[in-house]
Order: structure tokens, then C-alpha cells, then sequence
């Protein structure tokens, strides 16, 4: 069957990202789809429909899913939205697999082969396919950005006439690519950084960008990239060390997140209390509970005069290279599988194989069904 790719604006609240850009438009475009968008469902991230190339524009989502076989999108569908899915087609966006036993009902109910990209393998030839990391580079550089801008005092070491400014301490916790970001954009706006991950490979790439690291003496690195779960023993040294350095910093950022998990509570009541008054937390993994113990998702909070920062969705407020890298990430994902103007899967793929939530109308990911107590 001719390949017809449908994108239709993202429904979720805040949500300004699209997963077609014009750029990627005209590659699918190029290998034969045929390009299906609602109106204006770009323009959140700045891109106008007059932007597209060999794209057909549609009232409304219903009119843009029809006949598609292909549907790209950044947040998972509605149950409603997944109702006026094309049966049998393929579905493919960051669907938060470990959400929602509902959801997963409703699109094996239409036998809807779905990817999300939250469960690709983290092996080298899927880097440019990788949606965590392209998203999680923006939200880094968003947790930079928000803590300057809340920080009482300036990030950058100042001469001035009325004498010298000493630079803001920061402290990042957590060097995946979201931390690393978060470093590299507090460096550049000229703060001194310290950064902590359990891991052991991450000293060398925390020392890279200029930042210094903060030894517990805890190593924990993990499977697929990510830290394990550490022991009693391990959490009460790691705990010693960073309260010390929490305490000193005027600025500290969490990024430790593993997805289909609760975030990991890094930073206790106890440790707030002992922080700088007028001190700054930003806490990017508050969507899954989030690294200190006080934070609120979607809130700012004040405890022992310490700014406690929550926020949610943090790509969306970049959206247009959010947008762009994102797109770029489903198109590496998709592009070696279409020939012909059609979609050829190769089920023995490990990526494909990896990455598929449903297909033929059940739940297969062994991961997802073991997390939500399915057969």
C-alpha cells in the first residue's frame, strides 16, 4: 500500500512541538509518502503552513488520519484521537508506554503497530533516531536558562567599579546528555559548575565541559546507559558527600530521571534545610516525582527561603529546534523502511524489535507488560 503519512496538532496541554518540520516534509516527501497535515498544526513552533512543500492541509484531525497508514506524533494520542486512528495503522511518538494500561487497550483494540521512542535500544546506530537525548539537550539548556534567571546573584565573575563580583556556584546532578547540557550552558554563562552522576564514565565528560566533579566514591553504572539502583550503603555515603556541596551552592540542578521509573529523591527536606537562604533548586525530573523531596511538578515553591523550581515539559519552551530535532529523530527512524513509497519493516531489526509497543493487536514490549501486570 502507498505510503500516506498524517500529522495532526498536538492536543496535550502546554504541548508546542509538532513532529513534522518543513525539512523533513520534503525528505518523506522524496521517498514517495504522501503528506497529510491539519491546518496549522506547525505553528506552535513557528512553522507556517505556507512553509511545507507537497503537504495536504486538513481542517481537523479526523481529515488529516484519514486513509493515512503512517501517523507521527510527540505526545500520545487521546483515547478519542486513537478512536479516529486509521485501523491497523502505524503509530509512532515519545507514548509514555508505562502510563496508561487504557490507552494500550484502546490502540491494540484498532491493531495499531506502535513505536515509542522512549524504549529504543541505547546501542550506537540508533544515536541519531535517540528522542530522550534530542529532547533532553533542550531541557538541559531550558534548566540553565531558568536558573540564571532566578538566581539572586549574577552567573558570570564581574570587575566592577564598586568592586569584584564573585561568580554563582552551581551544582548539576546528573551528567547524561540533559546534565551535560545543564553544565555546558551554566559554563557559558560564566558560573562556576561542580557536577555529580553515580556513574563513573561521567567524570571524564563532566571534566571536559570545564566542570569540576564531585566524588562520593559511589559507582553505579547500569545497563542500556542509565545508573542502577544503589545499595543502603551507597545511598547513605552519597548522601554524606552531597550534602556538603548542595549546602555551598547557590544554584542546583537535578536531572536524574529513568524512564517508566519514579525519579530517585537526591535531595531530602534535611538537605534543603541546610542550603543557602535565597539558594535555587530546579528540578527537571519533577514530571516523575522529581530529585528533591519538597518539589511540586508545574510549581515554584519556597522552603527555608530555598526557590524550589518544578517545571514540566521543558522542550516545549525551544519549540522550534525541539520541533526540528525531533522530526529529524523519527525521520532516521523511518526513512531506511520505506521503499518504494512504502513501509517494508524488517522485524528482525534489533531497533524495530526494540522499540515496538503493540502490534497485531496486543502489547509486546516484554518490559511495558511486565511494569503494568500484563499476560
Amino acid at each position: 500500500m502507498p505510503l500516506t503519512l498524517a500529522v495532526a496538532r498536538e492536543s496535550a496541554d502546554g504541548e508546542s512541538r509538532t513532529a513534522l518540520s518543513p525539512e523533513t516534509a520534503k525528505k518523506f516527501a522524496a521517498l514517495g509518502a504522501r503528506l497529510r497535515m491539519e491546518q496549522s498544526s506547525g505553528i506552535q513552533a513557528h512553522f507556517l503552513d505556507s512553509d511545507y512543500t507537497d503537504v495536504e492541509f486538513q481542517p481537523g484531525p479526523i481529515e488529516a488520519y484519514g486513509q493515512a497508514n503512517l501517523i507521527l506524533r510527540v505526545t500520545p494520542p487521546s483515547l478519542g484521537e486513537i478512536a479516529a486512528l486509521p485501523e491497523g495503522s502505524v503509530l509512532i511518538g515519545l507514548l509514555k508506554p508505562f502510563e496508561s494500561k487504557e490507552r494500550l487497550a484502546a490502540l491494540n483494540a484498532r491493531k495499531i503497530t506502535a513505536f515509542s521512542l522512549e524504549l529504543l535500544p541505547r546501542i550506537s546506530r540508533a544515536q541519531s533516531m535517540d528522542a530522550l537525548s534530542s529532547q533532553g539537550a533542550c531541557a538541559g539548556y531550558q534548566c540553565g536558562l531558568i536558573a540564571a534567571a532566578r538566581c539572586t546573584k549574577f552567573f558570570p565573575m564581574l570587575t566592577t567599579a564598586a568592586g569584584t563580583i564573585r561568580p554563582a556556584r552551581v551544582l548539576v546532578i546528573g551528567a547524561g546528555v540533559a546534565g551535560l547540557q545543564a553544565i555546558a550552558t551554566c559554563k557559558r554563562l560564566g558560573a562556576m559548575v561542580e557536577a555529580y552522576d553515580v556513574r563513573a564514565a561521567a567524570k571524564e565528560q563532566i571534566e571536559s565541559l570545564g566542570a569540576k566533579f564531585v566524588d562520593t566514591g559511589v559507582s553505579a553504572d547500569g545497563t542500556g546507559g542509565y545508573a542502577r539502583e544503589l545499595t543502603a550503603e551507597e545511598k547513605a555515603a552519597q548522601v554524606e558527600k552531597l550534602t556538603k556541596v548542595i549546602a555551598m551552592s547557590d544554584v542546583v540542578i537535578t536531572t536524574a530521571a529513568i524512564p517508566g521509573k519514579k525519579a530517585p529523591v537526591i535531595i531530602t527536606r534535611e538537605m534543603v534545610g541546610r542550603m543557602k537562604y535565597g539558594a535555587i533548586i530546579v528540578d527537571m525530573a519533577a514530571e516523575s516525582g522529581g530529585n528533591c523531596e519538597l518539589t511540586q511538578p508545574g510549581e515554584h515553591v519556597i522552603a527555608n527561603d530555598v526557590n524550589i523550581h518544578g517545571p514540566l515539559n521543558l522542550p516545549s519552551r525551544m519549540p522550534t529546534h525541539a520541533s526540528e530535532l525531533y522530526a529529524k529523530n523519527l525521520y532516521n527512524f523511518l526513512s531506511p523502511w520505506i521503499k518504494d513509497g512504502s513501509l517494508q519493516f524488517d522485524w528482525s531489526d534489533e531497533v524495530l524489535a526494540g522499540t515496538v509497543l503493540c502490534r497485531d493487536g496486543a502489547t509486546v514490549h516484554p518490559v511495558v507488560k511486565q511494569v503494568l501486570g500484563e499476560n
